[in-house]
């Protein structure tokens, strides 16, 4: 079994769903000795996430973008958490609702996805920053 992992500082970025699977595989070249195995992705932060989708057509990232600002929006009465500004708590719990982490089977030495997905960031804050993200692939 070989262990791989790297830790990833991605560029800031604005506000919505970014395609990021290149970066991704760019960061670990040591994928392409993994025949059979794992590929995890985790980002270090609370108030951005990560899910798999779409990768072909952008219109998908900006719907994303559209629902999850008419599911959780900004400047809710109830919030208190608001001292951050007001995209801050509906980032949290827009991070929440999707993930920190996604997991890819890998097979000859790339990941194992769908012909039409790839890896999102999805960036909540208006103002976010870099982020990072620990990228781990295991397998033989």
């Amino acid at each position: 079994m070989k262990w791989f992992q790297k830790e990833l500082k991605l560029k800031a970025f604005s506000r919505g769903f970014h395609l990021i699977t290149d970066d991704i595989l760019g960061a670990i070249p040591e994928i392409k000795q993994i025949k059979i195995g794992q590929i995890q992705v985790f980002i270090k932060h609370t108030s951005a996430s990560l899910t798999i989708n779409e990768n072909a057509d952008y219109t998908v990232r900006l719907d994303f973008e559209s629902h999850f600002n008419k599911m959780v929006p900004e400047n809710v009465p109830y919030y208190k958490h608001t001292y951050e500004g007001p995209d801050d708590m509906p980032a949290h719990i827009k991070a929440s609702l999707l993930s920190t982490s996604v997991q890819i089977p890998v097979t000859n030495g790339a990941p194992n996805l769908g012909i039409w997905q790839g890896i999102y960031l999805c960036e909540h804050r208006d103002y976010g920053g870099s982020r990072n993200l620990v990228i781990t692939v295991y397998g033989t």
